[in-house]
This record gives structure tokens, C-alpha cells and sequence, in this order.
């Protein structure tokens, strides 16, 4: 997509106008996706928002060709790098560079929730094969298994997958 001078440079988007997703197991809760380059000018990052409930985690991976950027804004919990924990709580932010594996885990009572970047963009394409379109304020559904295809999207995009 061309931005002529003409074109707006800025984008807004309120709380329940995101493509929302629920997720399957074992992250559950659902994911926001409100920046891509299919609803920007840019084609550099996408960005959005995910709710982790208490007990579940984002599994280990990492990223061959994309960067990640967290910033928890709720809940408490541990992020794994390689194999090193840290504790993570509101403010934390985190980076994720290529080829890092890494764990997000909410250890706490309440819903963890947190603001990703990914650059370049490419995680919206993953949490839309694998998740279930989801409408804001409609109850959690029972928990979902993974795609039984998930290896292959895994590395269709690229994916470090999880140690053995």
C-alpha cells in the first residue's frame, strides 16, 4: 500500500473494534489484532493485545525472521529466555530477538494481559490459524486443542520450534 501526502499517517482503535481471537491450549483467553499492514499504511509490525488466564501459558518458540515485543500491562507471571527465567509484573516489557525461544506463563490469580509488536508483521497470520473468531464481552468457550495441523503452520511461518 502507497501513502500519498494526502493520505492520514495515524490510526485509532478503540477497545472492541480489533479482530479479536479466542486461543486454543495452552495459552486459552483470546488475542487482539489491531495493527497489520492490512489495516495501515505501514508494513514494518503489527501489533495487539492478549489476555492469558491464570494457569495457562504461551508454549515455547521463538521466531527465525520476526522480533517480539511485550509489555505486560496486568497480571503477574514468568517469562523463560533460553532456558533463564524472570519474573514479569505490570511495566515489565520484554524483547524477544530472532531465534531466542521463550515462555510467557501467568503465575499469578488474575488475568495477565499484554501489548505485543511483532516486526516484521506475521503473528496475526499465526493466531488466525490457530485461534476461533471471537466477539467482544461473549463468554470464554470450553477449552480448544490446537490445529492438528499446527506443525506445518509452524513452519510455514517460520517458527523455532519448542526443544525436545
Amino acid at each position: 500500500m502507497s501513502q500519498s501526502v494526502n493520505d492520514p499517517w495515524w490510526k485509532v482503535i478503540g477497545p472492541d473494534e480489533s479482530e479479536s481471537l479466542w486461543q486454543p491450549l495452552p495459552s486459552r483467553g483470546y488475542v487482539n489484532v489491531s495493527l497489520t499492514p492490512d489495516n495501515t499504511p505501514y508494513d514494518g509490525f503489527s501489533s495487539g493485545t492478549q489476555l492469558l488466564p491464570p494457569g495457562c501459558h504461551v508454549r515455547e518458540h521463538g521466531h527465525q525472521q520476526n522480533h517480539e515485543l511485550i509489555f505486560i500491562y496486568e497480571g503477574t507471571g514468568k517469562c523463560i529466555i533460553e532456558e533463564e527465567e524472570y519474573d514479569v509484573k505490570p511495566g515489565s516489557t520484554i524483547l524477544f530477538g530472532r531465534y531466542a525461544r521463550h515462555i510467557i506463563e501467568n503465575t499469578g490469580k488474575e488475568d495477565m494481559k499484554l501489548f505485543w509488536v511483532f516486526f516484521p508483521p506475521g503473528l496475526e497470520d499465526w493466531f488466525r490459524a490457530i485461534g476461533k473468531t471471537r466477539t467482544p464481552g461473549e463468554k470464554m468457550p470450553d477449552a480448544f486443542p490446537r490445529p492438528e495441523n499446527v506443525e506445518d503452520v509452524m513452519k510455514a511461518m517460520k517458527f523455532v520450534p519448542p526443544k525436545k
